[in-house]
């Protein structure tokens, strides 16, 4: 009898459950085409051809499973297959929006920024990066590329490839000489982050890299978290981590202060330098806080990204013997141009050119940030299809990059897509383009080579689980098990 009963009470249970679902879909279904359907009106033509997927999470599960899988392009590629076209509506983050694909696509967002669209980020970004909230992530983002420009463009940055060769020295025979098996994620972490550190804010010292440096994983991954404030969600993490960090970045801030007040600092040493010097149109200096965010922004930029591709590197490196051996040959010939205890400099990364298509081939196919979201700002139509304003718009790298009409055999490791005059305009895209192009291409560039120069002149390596070419996207790839190697030293 209360078997029955039970079962009689869950029955009526789901089936509440499945009328209030019926309900909820039937609303959110009316209220986003029909609230669209005005403003596709107003545009001059149909919505994008789409689905928008379960109600209130719309198609974020598909989207972020696709990630997990190791495989965000299919996301894209399945859905442009399917409506048979480059672009389609979705509903993504909790919010309305399009996607769109291809160099096409790529082209016409990068090509309109600030005029039909702007970047956009998710609504927790300004929690975890509260002094934003001040102007907006769109205003601080385009005042920080400013500031970014005079010191990452090419040559102010050909000055630091010595001091960042030393570094890398320093790096691998610290965290892989002498070991016999190593873990790569992490040390490619390491590697980036000193870098980082020490051309933003000058920061050296062991023990302060390493306060700063312990938060960051949890940091990071807490970007495009849902945006839950509550205790043990990896958004409340992340803004946990943040103000840690941002605490410690305030300490040296400080002392910074004191430092260019007593002459013991130079006013054009580093960004930090510049951002406590530099007022703006209207005569005002930065607040301690909005430098210690932006320093903070800059570190996740510089550690994550390059790391990410030093990784896959060594992945496809001890995976493909031919094309360790291109770069081990190349990287050998610079070597033996150049007298014991010299420093790598600009021309010697000029001729790194075979070594750089192999990173190339890596970042297409593991692309450091697999897409990111712009914000429509006016009504305006795309190929036929209306794009109202407010809607956002994802552009996916990895869907380029992957898409067969675009790269022929795309999952083929083939470094010489980058020969000559290389891939067609925006079909190559893990920098971005246009005014939203990555104002550090050049330093990753540099920091990449270094890695790769300073990796294959000590040693060739396996992977201790041959047969695990799993990674998952989180937001950025990352190899399941963070890539253990065994190292074989060089003969000397």
């Amino acid at each position: 009898m209360e078997s029955t009963t039970m079962i009689l009470l869950v029955s009526a249970i789901s089936l509440s459950i499945s009328i209030l679902f019926a309900f909820l879909f039937g609303l959110h279904h009316h209220m986003f085409f029909n609230k669209n359907k005005s403003s596709a009106a107003a545009a001059g033509g149909p919505l994008p051809p789409g689905n928008t997927g379960w109600p209130l999470v719309g198609e974020s599960l598909h989207f972020l499973w696709a990630g997990c899988k190791g495989h965000p392009e299919k996301f894209v590629l399945d859905r442009v297959a399917k409506y048979s076209s480059t672009v389609f509506k979705t509903h993504l983050v909790g919010e309305k929006a399009a996607v769109l694909s291809g160099a096409s696509g790529n082209k016409f967002l990068f090509s309109n920024e600030n005029k039909l669209v702007r970047a956009w980020f998710p609504s927790g970004i300004d929690k975890i990066f509260p002094s934003s909230t001040r102007s907006s992530s769109e205003e601080e983002g385009i005042k920080l590329r400013r500031m970014l420009h005079t010191f990452l463009k090419t040559e102010a940055l050909r000055r630091y490839i010595g001091k960042m060769d030393r570094m890398a020295q320093k790096h691998f025979e610290e965290g892989w000489e002498n070991k016999n098996e190593v873990v790569v994620l992490p040390l490619a972490k390491d590697y980036t982050f000193q870098l980082a550190c020490r051309l933003f804010a000058s920061v050296e010292d062991p023990q302060q890299v390493d306060r700063l440096s312990k938060p960051f994983n949890l940091l990071a991954s807490s970007l495009f978290a849902i945006p839950i404030d509550l205790p043990g969600t990896p958004f409340n993490k992340g803004i946990k981590a943040s103000k840690i960090v941002r605490q410690e970045l305030l300490s040296i801030i400080k002392q910074r202060k004191i430092d260019l007040a007593e002459g013991k600092a130079s006013p054009t040493q580093d960004i930090l330098s510049h951002m406590l010097l530099t007022s703006d149109e209207n005569g005002k200096f930065m607040q301690e806080f909005d430098i210690a965010d932006k320093i903070l922004g800059l570190l996740i930029g510089g550690r994550d990204s390059a790391s990410v591709a030093c990784t896959f590197i060594v992945k496809y490196l001890a995976e493909l013997p031919h094309i360790y051996d291109g770069v081990y040959n190349e990287q050998m010939e610079i070597l033996k141009s150049k007298a014991p205890g010299d420093s790598l400099n600009w021309e010697d990364l000029q001729k790194m050119k075979y070594s750089w298509n192999v990173a190339c081939e890596v970042m297409r196919l593991a692309t450091p940030v697999p897409g990111t979201f712009r914000e429509a700002i006016v009504d305006f139509s795309y190929k036929g299809y209306s794009i109202p304003k407010g809607f956002k718009l994802y552009w996916s790298a990895t869907a380029t990059h992957k898409n067969p009409e675009i790269f022929p055999e795309p999952e083929k490791f083939d470094p010489s897509r980058f020969q000559g005059a290389g891939p067609a305009p925006y079909t190559f895209v893990p920098f971005g383009g246009g005014p939203r192009m990555c104002p550090g291409l050049e330093y990753a560039r540099f920091e990449i080579l270094v890695f790769m120069h300073h990796l294959v002149k000590r040693f060739k390596f396996e992977k201790m689980i041959p047969n695990d070419g799993k990674f998952v996207v989180d937001p950025m790839p990352i190899p399941a098990k963070g890539l253990p190697i065994r190292l074989i030293p060089h003969e000397k």
